[in-house]
């Protein structure tokens, strides 16, 4: 009933590789209401399916196995589009299932999983993953997931035990994308360079890999490429990957930063048309906006501050580090934007967390403010020339150890 594994694997990454700003997603109260049409036009694929899907489940409402594929698909597209609404939507299509969920039903628990680590709820997630591998112990999809909620928790050896789990259950591609990925995070640049040749090598290795499984490999090699100080290759491994021609957000804003890195804005404004709807898409449309003194750059701004305001009303968390970004490089607030990062690190503690927090303490003046990040840095031996330098501007302004 459920999609392949690789697009699964590619999605929980994206998420969690600090672009998981979202909106907090709105849940239906019933299956048929119809809140906005979403951006799906009438002869894509996945909303044909969608729509039989749905109109199957207003006829046999009690169907288990439909509400989760219906919840799995709405949970995919969100990934993809990066729009939360369709989360909702996913929510709204497995509520019904949560006071009599059969304990030995995988993919109840492997969705609700899913949904539970898109809320931040980490430890329910990890729950709810274990109950979907007792379910079915030969599924990988619950042991990728828990080792990506490990990642994002900064846990390596946890990360790495659950890609162990899985190496025998998966292809080879799958197992050492997941295993390098873990390894790229500790060890200097020897774990880095031993990382990026390995996953190089098994890429060259499966060159018929699903797109969606090669996509995420190929955004890891070029994230990779990026700390080696090896732009010219990490731009090809980006080009490689929209090539495939498989929407999603998270190559979108890895390909946008670096862009942006490059001092190429205008290249950020052309990838990113059609994109605003994506809270974390539209931020870099209002960096690059800025940088170029484009003519939409204040409406750009202005709508992810609205968003930002809304956001922090209803109590959503899930904004802090893009709004972190947003106070600091577009409405010149570092103050404001330490606290957000200080906030979100207390949740999230990819790399690129640790950057926002520490690049925001650093202009608030306040390097003791960015101890957590700077132990991350120094207990892991994480090899990354900008957060070195990050790190060492810190210490000249004091206060950190």
């Amino acid at each position: 009933m459920f999609r392949p594994l690789f697009p699964t694997f590619a999605a929980i990454f994206c998420l969690f590789t600090s672009l998981a700003s979202q909106a907090a997603p709105f849940t239906p109260a019933n299956d048929s209401d119809v809140v906005e049409r979403l951006p799906l036009s009438a002869t894509d694929p996945s909303s044909r399916r969608l729509q039989s899907l749905r109109k199957q489940l207003e006829a046999k409402p009690d169907d288990v196995a439909l509400r989760i594929e219906i919840a799995r698909r709405y949970f995919d597209l969100s990934m993809a589009q990066g729009d939360p609404r369709y989360v909702g939507y996913a929510s709204a299509a497995l509520t019904p299932l949560d006071k009599a969920a059969p304990a030995s039903n995988a993919g109840y628990w492997q969705i609700k999983g899913m949904l539970q680590q898109y809320s931040h709820n980490f430890d329910g997630a990890l729950a709810s993953l274990d109950k979907a591998s007792v379910g079915d112990p030969k599924s990988p999809d619950p042991m990728a997931w828990r080792s990506a909620i490990h990642m994002v928790q900064a846990n390596y050896p946890k990360a790495q035990a659950e890609c162990d789990a899985l190496k025998p259950l998966t292809t080879p591609l799958f197992a050492t994308g997941c295993s390098q990925y873990v390894l790229a995070h500790s060890g200097a640049a020897a774990g880095l360079q031993s990382a990026f040749d390995t996953l190089n090598a098994a890429v060259k290795a499966e060159p018929s890999a699903a797109p969606e499984l090669m996509l995420w490999e190929l955004t890891r090699l070029a994230e990779m490429a990026i700390r080696l100080k090896r732009f010219d290759e990490a731009d090809a491994y980006f080009q490689r990957a929209l090539k495939l021609g498989v929407t999603d957000q998270f190559l979108l804003g890895a390909y946008a930063d670096f862009l942006l890195m490059q001092k190429k804005p205008e290249a950020v404004i052309t990838l990113l048309a059609d994109w605003e709807r994506s809270d974390i898409l539209l931020l870099r449309l209002a960096l690059a906006g800025k940088a170029t003194n484009h003519k939409k750059a204040a409406d750009w701004a202005s709508s992810l501050r609205d968003r930002f305001v809304e956001a922090a009303k209803r109590g959503d968390r899930l904004h802090e580090q893009e709004a972190a970004r947003f106070e600091l490089d577009i409405e010149n607030n570092p103050k404001k934007a330490l606290a957000l990062a200080v906030n979100n690190y207390k949740l999230q503690k990819e790399p690129r967390d640790a950057e926002v927090l520490m690049r925001t303490a650093l202009a608030a003046k306040d390097a003791a403010a960015a101890e957590p990040a700077l132990t991350w840095l120094k207990q892991n031996k994480y090899e990354d020339a900008h957060l070195a330098d990050l790190a060492a501007g810190l210490t000249k302004i004091g206060g950190a150890k």
